[in-house]
């Protein structure tokens, strides 16, 4: 990213800026579907005490969501997310909607002087994602991307080892996010009470997605349809490959492919693949590969694969086993992980950053450069083309 220059903003967000390490963080939580309220409420309310933190601002533009909410938290309820960032009372927003959104939402909570948790990706595009840096470093609102598997220490720890040759030159790293449906993907059922104009705003919901004619299907099942989702590069990979890039110290990468389509749900309105598998090239290696169906959910290795070593991720941890070339030369080192793929963790995590400045585990570059990566197998997907990095325009074009 180019060098930003640093703006002032409003006295009232800076206001809002502006806490003291015992006061309550108040919440507003935006999106009001299972992930806001199964994870982020859920999350907030367990922590409510023992964190000082309390949601009293909910906002979905279905209002049975945001009343359900509303009832489990006692904040006040809304449908449109301008009117939630107006709220003098929230200190902090969650951006738990379809991901079509996420990028404006987050700008928009910035100027307002909000700090952010943003479900990851945290962009629907890279000019989105860019644009969304610059916001951040305009304002210094802390923001924290909802890649939760930063709060597991593994990942840091590998990049230590990695940096001090442990591995070797690391030539190809390997990761997958699969799962298996049996008749549909991704399938959810339509809400019978949900009703365009009495309690549903279609308008809100499309915001800056093209305009369609009002689907109960699409709102839904959002996830399913590239207006609103990248589908598994967006939804799956972003944390894997988030993973890799943090052990390696990776940025963006020099060239990507992608490979796959609707192999096995081939009637499924979906318009997402089932099955895609995508490569790319850092400059200067490795290639990093990521692998993922819908329709098979046997796993894959996740390794680094070093010239001396090899380190493969386990559930406690990882493992890093030497090459028998250089038995002599490397040992096995084995890493028990601190932490974990951990909503409530990466949550305190972003109110210590609040309150005491401390490093966030999923920043906005961070959260960039998973947006870039997962963008290269998106468009290489759909256009059918081997994709480069433009880096004067810092963009993805064909080859």
């Amino acid at each position: 990213m180019k060098q930003m220059t640093r703006r002032t903003f409003s006295a009232t967000a800076a206001s809002a800026m502006a806490m003291a390490p015992g006061d309550r963080i108040r919440v507003g939580v935006i999106g009001c579907g299972g992930r806001g309220v199964g994870a982020h409420i859920a999350t907030l309310l367990k922590m409510k005490e023992a964190d000082n933190v309390q949601v009293n601002a909910v906002c979905d533009v279905f209002d049975k969501r945001a009343q359900h909410a509303s009832a489990l938290t006692g904040g006040r309820a809304y449908q449109d997310y301008r009117q939630l960032l107006a709220n003098k009372d929230v200190d902090v927003v969650v951006i738990a909607t379809p991901d079509h959104w996420h990028a404006q939402m987050a700008i928009d909570a910035a100027s307002a002087g909000k700090h952010i948790y943003c479900e990851k990706p945290m962009a629907h595009s890279v000019e989105e994602a860019k644009r969304l840096v610059a916001k951040i470093r305009e304002t210094g609102v802390k923001m924290q991307v909802g890649v939760q598997g930063m709060s597991d220490d593994s990942y840091e720890t590998a990049y230590k080892y990695v940096q001090q040759g442990a591995l070797g030159k690391v030539v190809i790293a390997q990761i997958d996010y699969s799962r298996n449906y049996k008749d549909d993907y991704w399938l959810k059922p339509v809400d019978a009470d949900l009703k365009p104009g009495v309690n549903f705003n279609w308008e809100l919901f499309q915001g800056p997605a093209q305009k369609r004619p009002f689907s109960a299907e699409r709102y839904f099942n959002w996830i399913r349809y590239f207006d609103y989702s990248g589908g598994v590069p967006a939804g799956l990979f972003v944390h894997r490959v988030t993973r890799i890039i943090k052990s390696l110290g990776l940025k963006v990468p020099e060239y990507g492919s992608a490979h796959g389509g609707k192999f096995e749900f081939t009637s499924s309105l979906g318009e997402v693949p089932d099955t895609i598998n995508i490569m790319l090239d850092y400059p200067g290696g490795p290639t990093v590969m990521l692998i993922s169906s819908l329709a098979n959910d046997t796993p894959v290795a996740h390794v680094l694969r070093g010239h001396k070593a090899t380190l493969e991720f386990t559930p406690t941890g990882f493992t890093i086993r030497p090459q028998k070339l250089f038995a002599n030369e490397a040992r096995e080192i084995v890493h028990k992980k601190t932490g974990g793929e951990d909503t409530e963790l990466h949550w305190r995590n972003l109110l210590r950053a609040i309150r005491f400045n401390e490093p966030l585990k999923c920043d906005v570059m961070l959260g960039y450069y998973g947006v870039v990566a997962c963008q290269f197998g998106i468009l290489s997907q759909r256009q059918r083309k081997y994709m480069k990095w433009d880096a004067a325009g810092e963009r993805i074009v064909p080859a």
